[in-house]
């Protein structure tokens, strides 16, 4: 048994309030297919998942970060977007050993689709720590042609102040912090998420 959570983020409009009832499901049953369980994939295809859409997957054991893959443009089909994200943040993030089938029970997953992103039409920091948002803004920052990092909304709770998140957000995309290098580029998006975690894990 599980607790299903729908996130205060910012909505997205093409997605409807319960659409977590069918991500939440098609992200765990990919995971489980992924580890060679028995897992057929929920056979409601509304609409709004057949269209094109970027999303995220996050895992979490206890506190802690167990994978996190996801897309930051809409290139496929949302359901196979979200299932070949659940899939990567099992078995294929390179920060983790894969997801054993015993910790199935313990991981709490978190589903969230993105907005496009926008250009945040910025050149310094100053500038970036009034425009953001905090708690309501991801953000994508691109150096050059080789750097590209990026932190969902969800970022803001543990790091709330605009200085501290780009500051970890720099070092993510493996630049140097505090400097605006030339060629920056800011981009920012909002999502919908939702999670479910173990009943009975406090949450937070």
């Amino acid at each position: 048994m599980r607790d299903f959570d729908v996130l205060a983020t910012e909505p997205q409009a093409i997605l409807p309030p319960d659409a977590g009832k069918i991500l939440i499901p098609l992200a765990w049953a990919a995971i489980r297919g992924g580890l060679g369980e028995e897992a057929p994939f929920p056979s409601d295809k509304p609409h709004w998942l057949l269209a094109p859409g970027a999303s995220f997957v996050t895992l979490t054991e206890g506190r802690s970060l167990r994978g996190c893959i996801g897309s930051l443009e809409a290139r496929q089909p949302l359901v196979d977007d979200v299932r070949a994200n659940a899939i990567a943040a099992a078995l294929h993030d390179p920060r983790f050993p894969p997801l054993d089938a015993m910790e199935l029970e313990q991981v709490s997953i978190e589903v969230s689709v993105l907005s496009p992103p926008v250009p945040l039409t910025v050149d310094n920091f100053s500038a970036a720590y009034e425009a953001l948002q905090p708690g309501v803004d991801g953000v994508i920052v691109e150096v050059g042609t080789h750097h590209r990092a990026t932190f969902l909304p969800q970022v803001w709770t543990d790091l709330p102040h605009p200085a501290d998140f780009l500051r970890s957000l720099w070092l993510k995309a493996g630049v140097e912090p505090g400097v605006w290098h030339p060629g920056t580029g800011l981009h920012t998006y909002t999502v919908k998420a939702w999670q479910e975690r173990p009943v009975g894990r406090a949450s937070g």
